[in-house]
Formats: structure tokens, C-alpha cells, sequence
């Protein structure tokens, strides 16, 4: 299951899970353009899929998503939990802070969290009655432990802040039957990113050590590894895939 799977980091994961064989239970919410894309994409890579359109700041879609996923295939080897609120674009990006603080605690908090709780027990399940060990991942943010300035920064560090929180005890909860972990993304150049403002941009170059942004497919390929066996002994870690995090910022 890629949960976001419209575009950005969603889709970039389930293209790089895709593989003659695969099934991947795709979500999105209203991007049904996007939604429809991924699959065509992922069907070219020889992997079967199937789509879930639902908006998963309702807590009754959550569990409808979960209960959909484990119909469709009668197991979930892997969970990945991309599902977020943009906030940054569009009309969204002119609401008021608490309009925005509340949609991304619906989607990203409580939507992360009711999902990964529901899917964990069946998975824990799931793992007693086989050999392998199966996996959630979930989406943080590789400054939401030390801060950063504005209103972008409070409510992304509050809501990813206790998403990575969240992951470190939901892995306690469910080992040693699930593994559960967590990426966090530092600049990733999607939506917003490709289109951001001069100044936005020399920060992202200058904040990490690479010098570049980083992009859904560097965050797809270590969600590849951590769903697979060389990751075996990873558990309720954050890894921050960020090209090495400096604070360069400000300059002065």
C-alpha cells in the first residue's frame, strides 16, 4: 500500500516498487488525474494495482482504506504512509494558519496514525502465521526536531514532529512482529519546489551538504531498502535523507 501515491514522493515510491508480479494498492484523494496516471505507470512496470480514492482526514476512510488493502491481496507486506496535506500551494496556501494547522493535523497526524494502528494489528497477525516480516513506513521531516522559523516551520514541525514521535512507538508497540520506521525528507523538489522563489531555492542548495535539492526518487529508493531484507535490523528509526542537513541558513 502507497498511501499519496497521486504524485511527488507517492508516486516516485510506487514507480520504484513496481515490478512484474507486484500489487500495489494505490491512494489518493482528489487528484483523480494523478491517481489514474500512477497506475498507468506502475501497469507499464508489469505490477498489478488497484486504486483507493478517499480523503483520510475521516477516520471512517482510514478504516475503510485499511480494510480495502488486506481484501484486495489478503495480506500487506508493506505499508507506506505518504499521505499529506499541501498546504503550500494552490488555494490552500492562502488560508489562515489554524485553517492549515488543523487540515495538517487530520491528514498527516491523525490519518498517519489511525491508519498505521489499524494495518500494524493486522499485519502482526499476518507475520505470526509466516516467515516474513512486514513493514510500515511513515513520512516525517528531517527539521522537525530542531526547528525552523515562520509558520511554515510550526506547523510542519509540529505535525511531522509528532508523526516521527508516533513511529518510534508504534515500532515498540508491534516488534518484534512489524517493523516500523520512518523517512524524513529534507528539501525535496516537488510541487512547491519547483516552482518556489529565488531566495527558497538558494536555501535548499545551501542547507545541504550536496548542494542540490533532493528529489521523490531519492526518497523512493531508500524506502525500496527499507522495505527489503538488507534493512532486516532497522527498527523505530528516523532516517533522514536530506544530502546531509547544515545549517546555512541565514547567512548573516
Amino acid at each position: 500500500m502507497v498511501t499519496g501515491a497521486s504524485s511527488g514522493i507517492g508516486r516516485a515510491i510506487a514507480l520504484e516498487l513496481a515490478a512484474p508480479g507486484a500489487s500495489l494498492c494505490l491512494q489518493g484523494c482528489a487528484n483523480v488525474a494523478g491517481i489514474c496516471e500512477t497506475a498507468d505507470l506502475v501497469a507499464q512496470c508489469g505490477a498489478a494495482t488497484r486504486i483507493f480514492m478517499l480523503d483520510l482526514s475521516d477516520p471512517s476512510a482510514c478504516h475503510t482504506l485499511v480494510q480495502g488493502a488486506f481484501e484486495a491481496h489478503g495480506r500487506v507486506d508493506g505499508w507506506i504512509h505518504v499521505a499529506g496535506a499541501d498546504v503550500l500551494t494552490g488555494s490552500a496556501s492562502m488560508q489562515p494558519f489554524v485553517s492549515k494547522l488543523e487540515r495538517l493535523w487530520r491528514v498527516d497526524v491523525q490519518g498517519t496514525i489511525l491508519c498505521t494502528r489499524l494495518a500494524g494489528e493486522k499485519m502482526r497477525l499476518q507475520a505470526r502465521c509466516s516467515q516474513r516480516i512486514p513493514t510500515i513506513l511513515t513520512m516525517g521531516w528531517d527539521q522537525a526536531e530542531a526547528g525552523m522559523e515562520g509558520d511554515s516551520g510550526q506547523f510542519f514541525a509540529a505535525t511531522k514532529g509528532a508523526v516521527m514521535a508516533f513511529t518510534r512507538s508504534l515500532a515498540k508497540s508491534l516488534g518484534p512482529d512489524v517493523r516500523v520506521n520512518c523517512i524524513a525528507p529534507g528539501w525535496i523538489q516537488t510541487l512547491w519546489g519547483k516552482s518556489a522563489p529565488p531566495h527558497w531555492d538558494q536555501r535548499a542548495r545551501g542547507e545541504s551538504m550536496l548542494g542540490r535539492w533532493g528529489t521523490g526518487e531519492d526518497i523512493a529508493k531508500v524506502a525500496k531498502f527499507l522495505l527489503g531484507p538488507e534493512s532486516q535490523f532497522l527498527n523505530g528509526q528516523i532516517v533522514a535523507v536530506n544530502g546531509g542537513w547544515k545549517p546555512a541558513w541565514p547567512t548573516t
